[in-house]
């Protein structure tokens, strides 16, 4: 038994720790869960805990359905929020298993791991940093109709009015005594809309903290009697809500993205690694943005009194806000990075980055250049000019990312052909379903019409 093993189960003896949850997600990023006694802990970092994988979205065909779930022990985290008369309660993040001890090519921490494996034979470690949107909604039936906001707020607004009024407070102070660092906590635009962005880590800490970032998120607003979405685009005449990633690559202690003598501090590595995302972003937007209601955020309807930053086309800039990726102003070396305006915040955070991740190492590897980068508008262009300056449209539903994904050479490179396949089986199932619904908006426009 490793130290950090000893830790982990000597601190549940000592904070009388009575439920341990083992945790993992599916391919489409959804949280599973299996809690443990911590009696049977010992055993589970040892021989791992049975699961049946062919019940889990993506993992595995009835006739090859055993897998494992071997707990992470350097995951582990305490809840004391959720603590009370029985007890804290603790979590572990999983790494999914075959029988014979090898990873399980369905898991998501796998698919992300092996391509920060990639990323470190060429001398790189990968860190995020998520500015993750989300809504406060009353509680009330989920049946469909149009949710109500907790407050009238806007951007930056304070309010303290609102029935959530200590909602984004205890839910930072949640965040931090579970050893998740939070840079900065705002209301956002659009009413009911919030924001709070976590501190930059290596990808893979980054998407085990946005996975308990959700949970915790919904748990404390739940305390509040609201609840909380991450749905891209719950109000037709609302932004829809994003997760603007930042994104850089390391060499040790150096940052690989600065070059103090370039004219834009930009290097020719961070230049191929901007090539990269921009020549696979119509590629990989079926993953960073996996759902049917995604693509209402990205394309939503234009209102004359409003400005769309939703990042549609593919272009990069300097702080412009309507570009895919942008570049913001950085005034130390160790703070240059990108940031990826597409992905929304109900993403699977370990494909997401993992496909991110990948064209990015493209890009340097086969040497793409950086075109010239937007400092317009690009939304203001007319589609014309926006052809003429080479800014291509994002797949506009889930059907058109499903197809652009499906003709890649990269995105099976990087998910593998077992994540690729279920996910664009799934992705297509889901369009299905969608395409054949009958909507209220149909029924309200044809039925007294026609």
């Amino acid at each position: 038994m490793d130290r950090q093993q000893e830790f982990v189960l000597r601190t549940l003896e000592e904070r009388d720790i009575r439920f341990v949850r083992l945790w993992f997600t599916d391919v489409l990023g959804t949280l599973k869960s299996v809690s443990v006694a911590p009696a049977e802990l010992e055993s589970a970092f040892e021989e791992g805990v049975g699961i049946d994988g062919s019940a889990i979205e993506g993992f595995a065909r009835v006739s090859e359905s055993d897998m494992v779930a071997m707990p992470d022990p350097t995951t582990f985290q305490v809840f004391p929020f959720e603590g009370g008369v029985s007890g804290e309660s603790a979590r572990i993040f999983c790494d999914i298993l075959l029988p014979d001890g090898s990873a399980a090519w369905a898991d998501p921490r796998h698919v992300l791991r092996r391509m920060l494996a990639k990323a470190a034979e060429k001398g790189f470690t990968f860190y995020t940093h998520p500015e993750v949107e989300f809504f406060l909604v009353q509680d009330g039936p989920l049946d469909g109709s149009v949710p109500v906001p907790v407050d009238g707020g806007g951007y930056f607004d304070h309010t303290t009015h609102s029935i959530a009024r200590d909602f984004r407070r205890q839910a930072v102070l949640a965040l931090e005594r579970i050893g998740i660092s939070v840079e900065f906590s705002h209301h956002e635009v659009a009413p009911g809309q919030q924001e709070i962005d976590l501190r930059y880590a290596d990808a893979l800490t980054t998407a085990d903290n946005i996975m308990t970032f959700r949970h915790v998120v919904k748990e404390v607003a739940l305390t509040q009697g609201v609840r909380a979405t991450f749905m891209p685009k719950p109000f037709t005449d609302q932004p829809g809500s994003g997760m603007h990633t930042h994104l850089s690559l390391f060499e040790g202690e150096r940052n690989a993205f600065y070059d103090g003598d370039d004219p834009q501090k930009l290097s020719k590595t961070a230049r191929a690694f901007i090539a990269g995302l921009l020549v696979h972003a119509r590629e990989y937007t079926a993953v960073t943005n996996q759902w049917v209601n995604s693509y209402k955020r990205l394309f939503p309807m234009q209102l004359p009194d409003r400005i769309t930053e939703s990042p549609a086309f593919v272009s990069w800039g300097h702080l412009n806000r309507s570009a895919l990726v942008r570049v913001p102003a950085f005034g130390k070396p160790n703070s240059a990075r990108v940031e990826v305006r597409s992905i929304d915040s109900a993403t699977n955070p370990y494909l997401a980055f993992a496909v991110m991740l990948g064209a990015g190492l493209k890009g340097i590897e086969e040497g793409y250049e950086l075109p010239p980068g937007a400092e317009d508008d690009v939304w203001s262009l007319s589609p014309n000019e926006r052809k003429a300056m080479g800014y291509d449209a994002l797949p506009e539903n889930l059907a058109e990312a499903i197809d652009v994904m499906a003709k890649s050479e990269l995105i099976p490179e990087v998910l593998g052909e077992h994540v690729f396949d279920f996910f664009l089986r799934n992705k297509r199932q889901e369009w299905e379903q969608y395409r054949r619904e009958v909507t209220p908006y149909e029924r309200q426009r044809y039925l007294g019409a026609l």
